[in-house]
C-alpha cells in the first residue's frame, strides 16, 4: 500500500469508539507486490464417512482456492487435506483462512457454509465443550439442550448472532461474523456450565431491541437484560454449628497469659498460704449467701397472692338500668291487658 493511501486510511480511521463500525480494506494484490517470500502448508485429517463428499466436492474446493493462489491436496490413501501457499499468493493471512476452512469441513461442515470464511469479515470458531462436564450423562444432556427441540434453540442462536453453528461429537463448529462468534462461544460455554441457553437468547433478543432504539443506544442496558440466580442446593450435608473463619493476619496469634501470670497481675502470687486460703474462703461464702437468696425467692414466689380481677361497676350499673327498664315494659303490657278484658 502506497503511503498517501496510508495516510488517507489513518486520517479516515483515527481514534474510534466502536472498532467493530470499521470497515477492514480489502487486501488486493496490487497491495503485496514481490508476493511470498516462503511456503506455507497445513494439513488435517478426517474421519472415513466423510470421504465420499468431500471426494465429489473437492473440485468446488479447488476452485475457490486458486481465486487466491492457494494449491489443495487431498490424499484418500492417508485421509488428509491439505493447503500451501504458491508462488502467486499474495494475502499472508489467506493460508490461515484455507487452513481453517479444510478443519470445518472435516467436522461435518458443509462446503458452501465453509468458504465463506475466505471473506475478511467472516470467521470460525470451533468450541471444545468435552472438558467443561466431566459426567458423562450431564454431558450428553446439557449439548442436548444446547441444541434443543428439533433444533429449534441452534436455529435461535443462528438467527441472533448470524452464524453458522453445528454441534458435532464432542466440539462445537461456527463460522459467521467475529462478534456473532464471541456470542455463539459464550452460550456454548454457559450451557455447559448449566446455564439455560434460553436466558442468553433473551439477552441477545433484548439487546437487539435496544439497538433500535436511538436514546438508548449508547446507555448501559443492565438494568434491562434477565439476571440468573443458580438454584443449585449442595447435597452435602452442612454442619449444624459452622466455623466463621477469622480474617487472615500475617502476625501470630498474641500469647496467652499463664496461671502466675494472672496471679502476679492480681497480687495474689505475693500473698501467704493463710491469706490466699482466707480469700477462697471469703469467694466461696459469697457464693454460698448468693445461691441461698435465690432459693429463698423461689420459694417464696409460691405463697405471693395471685392478682385479683377488679369487676367494672360500669356494666353493673347499665345491666341494673336494662332490668329496670324491663320491669317498666312490662308492667306496661299487664296493664293494656287489663283494661281489654
Amino acid at each position: 500500500m502506497s503511503d498517501s493511501k496510508t495516510d488517507d486510511v489513518l486520517k479516515s480511521t483515527g481514534p474510534v469508539d466502536d472498532a467493530w463500525s470499521l470497515k477492514v480494506p480489502e487486501f488486493k494484490p496490487e497491495d503485496n507486490p514481490h508476493r511470498l517470500l516462503e511456503e506455507s502448508s497445513f494439513a488435517t485429517l478426517f474421519p472415513k464417512y466423510r470421504e465420499q463428499y468431500l471426494k465429489e466436492c473437492w473440485p468446488l474446493v479447488q476452485k475457490a482456492f486458486n481465486q487466491y493462489a492457494i494449491k489443495a491436496e487431498l490424499d484418500l490413501i492417508e485421509g488428509s487435506m491439505t493447503v500451501r501457499t504458491t508462488r502467486k499468493t499474495w494475502d499472508p493471512y489467506i493460508i490461515i483462512k484455507a487452513r481453517d476452512v479444510i478443519k470445518l469441513m472435516s467436522r461435518s461442515v458443509p462446503f458452501e457454509q465453509a468458504v465463506r470464511v475466505l471473506q475478511d469479515d467472516i470467521g470460525s470458531d470451533i468450541i471444545k465443550i468435552s472438558s467443561l462436564v466431566r459426567n458423562k450423562e450431564k454431558f450428553i444432556k446439557r449439548r442436548q439442550r444446547l441444541i434443543g427441540p428439533n433444533g429449534c434453540t441452534l436455529k435461535s442462536i443462528e438467527l441472533l448472532t448470524n452464524c453458522y453453528v453445528l454441534v458435532q461429537g464432542q466440539t462445537v463448529a461456527a463460522l459467521g461474523p467475529y462478534k456473532g462468534l464471541q456470542q455463539v462461544r459464550r452460550i456454548a460455554e454457559d450451557t455447559m456450565k448449566n446455564i439455560h441457553p434460553i436466558y442468553n437468547i433473551k439477552a441477545l433478543m433484548i439487546k437487539r431491541e435496544l439497538a433500535k432504539d436511538p436514546k438508548l443506544k449508547n446507555e448501559n442496558w443492565e438494568r434491562f437484560l434477565p439476571k440468573f440466580n443458580s438454584k443449585n442446593v449442595s447435597k452435602r450435608k452442612q454442619p449444624k454449628n459452622k466455623k466463621i473463619k477469622k480474617p487472615y493476619t500475617p502476625f501470630p496469634p498474641p500469647q496467652q497469659e499463664s496461671k502466675i501470670d494472672k496471679q502476679l497481675a492480681s497480687g495474689e502470687y505475693f500473698l501467704k498460704e493463710e491469706q490466699k486460703q482466707a480469700k477462697r474462703r471469703k469467694e466461696q461464702e459469697a457464693r454460698h449467701e448468693e445461691a441461698t437468696k435465690k432459693r429463698e425467692e423461689r420459694r417464696a414466689q409460691v405463697f405471693v397472692a395471685p392478682e385479683e380481677k377488679v369487676s367494672d361497676t360500669k356494666t353493673t350499673e347499665a345491666s341494673a338500668v336494662n332490668i329496670e327498664e324491663f320491669k317498666k315494659k312490662v308492667k306496661k303490657g299487664l296493664g293494656k291487658r287489663n283494661v281489654k278484658t
